[in-house]
């Protein structure tokens, strides 16, 4: 069949706030076990919430359409199931001049699809393409240049040092194209793969279903235990679990209601208990907008207004888990002391206010989204208990990031996808970061941020992300309230080889049952 032109999804951040009112297929990648060419489980088939807005790379969308993409595309590094930095299409990589200047050295003998070898010069174009164009320059937004003084060797020079920046290359920020097609229009629809998959586009619909057939002569290849994919797009989640029952997909997340009839139809379960978080952020911290907020001890209030262990129960039916921190609670720098900063006291929460200068509370409009409507109710709620009024504003579902990016609503309610520290750390942290909206400082903050990007290996800078985590919490930066599990579901033969350390999207986190690992 004929591939069509896709449409424009939201972005994937966004997209991972579906989580509780859609099938959210947040994954973990894994390093492989060898294939085996005599198992039965020949298909590996599981559904993705929306059409992939484009294989081009500088317009890749992180989230669930990873899925294909990611198959299609070989990335610089990986992350493997312990969420862990690994060599990816680069066997090696370090770090000189004070963390500015990070080498790559490409594995031998790596080609594209269509035969033509991958080397330095397809990197360092596809590098350029990326943080020069598209959707995810701001990966790549520490890079002044990029150099590839021989086949195998790519020299990023940066303005400054950055510790997402390893992370990035493990996404949508590191992959590697072929420079001949990268910006025609086939590779918007047909890309050529440096990947382990090929597109097979006789049986590709765009929109409903991506077939993918796995590549003979890729480098790691024993890491994609099945031969043929089938990807399809299942935007309704009562849909999804009947395509798991009618055998036309054998692997999904769903709701843990539905856990004991898949049970029974020998499915075999799995739950992440942190997939995303759900956080009332509150953007302005300086008062520019809401002057309530300026005052430190009014959003420390906002913090003490909400029930977090009864949200869990009433919104998540105990599959998740309640926090007051951002940072995904198996990574660097989380700490669990932290979630008892905030007891739920509408009592105290009021005493606050009253001693910022507002007895009487205030009002405030919020962004009424189409993933935060189901949560509404209970978070005005809690928030008039404490004296504070919220007017929700409707925003059609086509102006979500821009609703949420401009310095309009001074706080706003987001459902975000889980990264790795380093990633929250610069998106909700750094004066540049896009949920950091109104680009708050302070002296303390930029000092942290400046000795945790000195240190690129987040391992060695647990210490200075534990600090980060205690400033931000203790200052009511935002208001987290709680964590959105997983519960992953595969039909006998294949397993889900996460436990939910990664949040990457990868087919390396499926594996079949007598080879799984990770």
């Amino acid at each position: 069949m004929r591939i069509r032109p896709p449409h424009t999804p939201l972005r994937s951040l966004t997209l991972a706030a579906l989580a509780t009112t859609t099938v959210l297929l947040t994954t973990t990648a894994c390093d492989g076990r060898a294939a085996s060419s005599s198992s039965a489980t020949s298909v590996l088939s599981l559904a993705i919430m929306g059409t992939p807005n484009s294989f081009a790379p500088a317009q890749l969308t992180e989230g669930q359409q990873a899925y294909v993409w990611s198959s299609l595309y070989d990335t610089l590094l990986l992350v493997d199931n312990d969420g862990k930095l690994q060599p990816g299409a680069a066997q090696s990589w370090t770090y000189s001049d004070g963390g500015r200047t990070l080498t790559l050295k490409l594995r031998k003998g790596m080609k594209f699809s269509s035969g033509s070898p991958v080397t330095a010069a397809a990197v360092k174009a596809t590098l350029d393409l990326v943080r020069t164009s598209g959707q995810n320059q701001t990966q790549l937004g520490a890079v002044q240049s990029i150099g590839a003084p021989d086949d195998r060797t790519v020299v990023l020079r940066l303005r400054h040092a950055d510790a997402s920046l390893l992370h990035a290359l493990t996404g949508a920020g590191g992959v590697v194209a072929d420079p001949r097609t990268m910006t025609t229009r086939s590779s918007a629809l047909n890309p050529v793969s440096s990947g382990p998959y090929t597109l097979d586009k006789d049986a590709t619909v765009n929109g409903s279903v991506y077939v993918l057939k796995r590549r003979d002569d890729y480098w790691n290849r024993k890491a994609y235990p099945f031969p043929t994919v089938k990807i399809k797009v299942i935007s309704d989640r009562a849909a999804s679990v009947n395509a798991l029952k009618a055998g036309e997909i054998n692997a999904g997340s769903v709701e843990v209601q539905q856990l004991s009839s898949l049970k029974s139809a020998g499915f075999t379960t799995k739950h992440i208990e942190a997939g995303s978080v759900a956080t009332l952020l509150l953007f302005d911290r300086k008062g520019e907008v809401l002057k309530p907020l300026g005052d430190v001890r009014v959003r420390k209030a906002i913090n003490m207004a909400f029930d977090r262990e009864k949200m869990v129960r009433l919104f998540l039916k105990g599959s998740g888990k309640q926090t007051e921190q951002l940072y995904h609670p198996l990574g660097e720098g989380y700490d669990p002391a932290l979630d008892t900063t905030y007891p739920y006291d509408p009592a105290g929460a009021k005493k606050l206010l009253t001693e910022a200068g507002y007895p009487d509370g205030f009002s405030v409009n919020m962004p009424s989204l189409y993933f935060t409507k189901p949560f509404e109710p209970t978070f005005s709620q809690s928030l008039a208990d404490i004296g504070v009024k919220v007017t929700w504003d409707p925003v059609p579902a086509q102006q979500t990031i821009s609703a949420l990016a401009t310095r309009k609503y001074p706080m706003a309610l987001v459902v975000d996808g889980l990264d790795p520290i380093p990633v929250q750390t610069r998106d909700y942290f750094s004066p540049n970061g896009y949920r950091n909206v109104f680009a708050s400082t302070d002296p303390r903050l930029t000092q942290l941020l400046l000795r945790a990007n000195s240190a690129p290996d987040a391992a060695k800078a647990v210490d200075v992300y534990k600090e980060i985590d205690a400033f931000t919490v203790n200052n009511a930066w935002t208001a987290p309230v709680f964590y959105i599990g997983v519960n992953w579901v595969t039909k006998k033969g294949i397993v889900f080889q996460g436990d939910g350390s990664s949040t990457q999207n990868s087919l390396r986190q499926f594996g079949l049952a007598d080879q799984a690992g990770g």
